[in-house]
């Protein structure tokens, strides 16, 4: 199983729909519906229990995502809680090209935070320095000190979102909790399509596999949920 997380870190919990074969989209230009309308519904509680989301800085110019909850009554049970309606909203960024006006930045009212590797620091501040606060995690980036900082913002549950290169990143570091990975009943078969990760050397293998914690069907996809750290509450769930 992976590594333990320190107690001053979050909770990182991975999401991602992919096909049968493994890929997050196809090669077109139109975004490939990987679930339904249950399961976003599922992905809307997941966020609504989350201090942050994080996703790639590719995948806000691919999908151009608003990263809100969804439901009315979600953020209103948020609030009630003295909490912020929407989770706060993070990316990652080795290049610092980001669009101030993607959905991303101009969108709910929770603190929008950039990491950016140190060459690309600059870039990031002239591009978006006006509507996030950009932060440097070093050459390469270094994700236990992004972890870290979340921490020092009051996160204590961050959920990933995508994509590959971002996922692969937490998944070869080491650095995930609990991956929910949602499986939808077709295959791609493009090469040119993205894939759910990318090469790597990952830290569960056939000698140390993750453990599976849980299956449930929606509709006509299927919930796959694997415990990647002893930090993943309780005892191995119920498979059905």
């Amino acid at each position: 199983m992976g590594n333990a997380r320190t107690s001053r870190r979050p909770y990182v919990l991975l999401s991602c729909a992919a096909s049968i074969d493994g890929y997050i989209d196809d090669a077109s230009e139109r975004r490939l519906r990987l679930s339904n309308e249950a399961d976003f519904d599922r992905v809307d509680e997941v966020r609504a229990g989350c201090d942050a989301i994080l996703i790639g800085a590719g995948t806000i110019r691919a999908d151009n995502p608003r990263l809100l909850v969804r439901s009315q009554a979600r953020r209103d049970a948020r609030a009630r809680r003295g909490r912020p309606t929407n989770p706060l909203k993070a990316t990652l960024t080795g290049r610092g090209d980001l669009d101030p006006a993607a959905l991303f930045f101009t969108t709910g009212e929770a603190p929008k935070v950039v990491y950016a590797t140190t060459s690309a620091l600059e870039k990031t501040r002239d591009r978006v320095g006006a509507v996030a606060e950009i932060v440097d995690v070093g050459e390469p980036a270094d994700l236990g000190r992004m972890l870290d900082d979340l921490a020092s913002r009051g996160v204590g549950r961050l959920m990933v979102e995508g994509g590959g290169a971002v996922h692969t990143q937490f998944l070869t570091a080491g650095l995930a909790d609990e991956l929910q990975l949602v499986i939808a009943p077709f295959f791609v078969g493009d090469p040119r399509a993205p894939r759910f990760v990318h090469g790597g050397a990952f830290p569960w293998d056939p000698a140390s596999p993750a453990r599976l914690a849980e299956v449930t069907r929606i509709d006509d996809v299927v919930l796959l949920r694997y415990a990647m750290s002893d930090s993943y509450p309780g005892g191995p769930a119920p498979v059905g």
